[in-house]
C-alpha cells in the first residue's frame, strides 16, 4: 500500500512549517515559503519506529541504559588541544585562525565564479601531499570538469586526492567508511540530499539534514570537513540559517570577476577570531595571497588629489589602510542623490548631517558619492573622520595630502570618539611611509609617548579637523 504524502510550506528563513502558504513568516521573512511533500507515516511506521526509539534507549532487549547520564563539573573538563592542519595557504590559515581544525566543520559561501573551488582544490592538492587521502565531493561539477581545474592551479603530486560526482549524503557517508581521508569537501549542500528524506535537493528539509548528517561525520570521526553553499541575490547564505548554527566557521568570498582581489572574511569561527579577512589575487595558477595589503589599497593615492583621504580600520588580527574617494556635483533634477560603495548608506546621512550642522555646509541640491578603493567593505566606524574630510576637500576644491591619513568616530555632537587597537593603525601608518595623523585627541593623548617616527594630531570635534585641512601646512 503506497503511503500518503502531504503538502506542507516551510520557511526557507528559519525552517517553520505552515499547512497553508503565508506571505510573511512568524520570523518577519517575506515570501520565504516553498512547497515540500511529506511522507505520512502509517500504524506500522509509527509502531516500529518507537520500538527503534526505545532500543536505542534501552540498549536493544528493554533493560535500563547500561551508562548512568550525570552531569561533569566544570572544574572536571579537560581542555581540548585544538590539532590544526596546515592548507598551504598562508591567507586561508589566517582567517582559519591559524589553521584547519581537526573534526571542524567549514562552510564557505560566494557568488558563482568568485574563487570557492578554486582555492578548496588548491588546499586539498597540499593537505593531500603532507597529511594523506583527501576526498573532493562533487554535486555540480564532473569530474573531468575538477581535473581541468586541478591541472591548471595545483602543483605537486596529487596520488592522494579522489574525486567523487555524487549526491546522495548515504552513498557519500560509505565512501567515506571505506575510504577513511583526512579532509572531506562537499561541494555544494544545496545539491545533496537524503534517502530518509521524499523532499527535492536543495530543499529546507534536505539542506538541515545533510548539515545534520556532515556534523556527525566531522565529530565522530575527527574529521575536518568543508561544506560550499550557495548564496542569493543579496549575497546572504541561501537556506535555513540552522545551517550556519551547525558549522563552527563561515567563510564568504567576496570580490568582483571581473578585478583580479578576492577578499575572504571570516564571519563566524569557534577556534579563531571573528572578522578576519584575507586577501588573494586571482591568475592563471590559481588564487595567491596578498601579504601587503595595505600598499595595494594604496596604488593610486596621489598627492594634491580632491576628495581623495587615506584612512584604517582593524579588520581581526590586523590594521588595513585604505583610500576613501568623494565626488559632489549640482544636482540637475529632483532630489539629491546620495550613493555610497563600502559605507554603510546611513552612516553617510549622518556625516552629511553633522557637516551641515557643525561646517556650515549645505548639500541640500548636491549630489554625493563616496567610495572605499579597491571594493572592501569596512567594518566599524573609524573612516567617519576620513569620509568627513574627503567630502569636505571636494567640495572646497581643497587639495589632498597623500601622506596623511585621518582616523576616527564622529558623533551626533560632532565629538570625535576615540578608536581600538590606535597604537597598532598608527605603526602600520608609520610603516606604510605616513608622516602625520589626524586622530582623537583621547587617542593622541595615549600614544604620544608610545609612538615616536610619525607626527600624531589629536583634535577634539570635526570643527578642528577641518580647520587643519583648510590650513594644508601637514605635509
Amino acid at each position: 500500500m503506497a503511503k500518503k504524502a502531504k503538502t506542507v510550506f516551510v520557511c526557507q528563513e528559519c525552517g517553520y512549517e505552515s499547512p497553508k502558504w503565508m506571505g510573511q513568516c512568524i520570523c518577519g521573512a517575506w515570501n520565504s515559503f516553498v512547497e515540500e511533500k511529506v511522507v505520512e507515516l502509517d500504524e506500522n511506521d509509527h509502531r516500529r519506529r518507537g520500538s527503534s526509539v526505545k532500543a536505542a534507549m534501552t540498549g536493544g532487549n528493554g533493560a535500563a541504559p547500561s551508562r548512568a547520564v550525570r552531569p561533569t563539573r566544570l572544574t572536571e573538563v579537560k581542555t581540548a588541544d585544538y590539532r590544526r592542519m596546515d592548507t598551504g595557504i598562508k591567507e586561508l590559515n589566517r582567517v582559519l585562525g591559524g589553521g584547519l581544525v581537526k573534526g571542524s566543520l567549514t562552510l564557505i559561501s560566494g557568488e558563482p565564479g568568485i574563487g570557492k573551488s578554486t582555492i578548496i582544490i588548491q588546499a586539498a592538492s597540499w593537505i593531500a601531499q603532507k597529511y594523506g587521502t583527501v576526498l573532493y565531493v562533487s554535486g555540480e561539477e564532473s569530474e573531468e570538469q575538477i581535473k581541468m581545474r586541478a591541472e591548471r592551479v595545483c602543483h605537486g603530486n596529487t596520488e592522494n586526492l579522489f574525486l567523487l560526482a555524487e549526491t546522495n549524503m548515504e552513498v557519500v557517508m560509505e565512501v567515506v567508511e571505506q575510504l577513511k581521508p583526512v579532509f572531506l569537501i562537499v561541494d555544494s549542500i544545496q545539491t545533496m540530499y537524503s534517502e530518509q528524506l521524499d523532499a527535492a535537493p536543495g530543499s529546507v528539509s534536505q539542506v538541515r539534514i545533510c548539515g545534520n548528517l556532515l556534523m556527525r561525520l566531522g565529530k565522530s570521526g575527527d574529521l575536518p570537513i568543508f561544506i560550499v553553499a550557495h548564496v542569493t541575490k543579496s549575497g546572504e547564505l541561501a537556506g535555513p540559517k540552522i545551517v550556519e548554527h551547525l558549522v563552527d566557521c563561515v567563510l564568504n568570498f567576496t570580490g568582483e570577476r571581473n578585478q583580479e582581489l578576492r577578499i575572504l572574511r571570516s564571519y563566524k569561527n569557534r577556534f579563531g577570531t571573528t572578522s578576519e579577512i584575507g586577501a588573494f589575487e586571482m591568475s592563471e595558477a590559481g588564487l595567491l595571497g596578498i601579504e601587503n595589503l595595505s600598499g595595494s589599497f594604496l596604488e593610486g593615492l596621489e598627492d594634491g588629489t580632491e576628495g581623495a583621504m587615506a584612512t584604517a580600520v582593524y579588520e581581526g588580527t590586523r590594521p588595513l589602510l585604505l583610500e576613501v574617494q568623494a565626488l559632489t556635483a549640482p544636482t540637475n533634477i529632483g532630489f539629491a542623490r546620495r550613493t555610497s560603495l563600502g559605507i554603510d548608506h546611513s552612516r553617510l546621512n549622518m556625516i552629511l548631517a553633522v557637516l551641515e550642522r557643525k561646517a556650515g555646509i549645505s548639500f541640500i541640491n548636491q549630489d554625493v558619492y563616496v567610495n572605499i578603493v579597491g571594493g572592501l567593505r569596512p567594518e566599524g566606524t573609524s573612516t567617519d573622520l576620513a569620509v568627513a574630510l574627503a567630502i569636505y576637500s571636494v567640495y572646497r576644491g581643497i587639495p589632498g595630502n597623500s601622506r596623511m591619513l585621518a582616523v576616527g568616530e564622529i558623533g551626533l555632537t560632532g565629538d570625535l570618539r576615540p578608536i581600538q587597537n590606535g597604537e597598532k593603525i598608527v605603526k602600520e601608518a608609520a610603516r606604510m611611509g605616513f608622516r602625520s595623523v589626524i586622530l582623537p585627541r583621547r587617542n593622541q593623548e595615549k600614544l604620544k609617548d608610545a609612538v615616536r617616527d610619525i607626527r600624531l594630531i589629536g583634535v577634539t570635534n570635526i570643527k578642528e579637523a577641518i580647520g587643519l585641512l583648510n590650513g594644508g601646512k601637514e605635509r
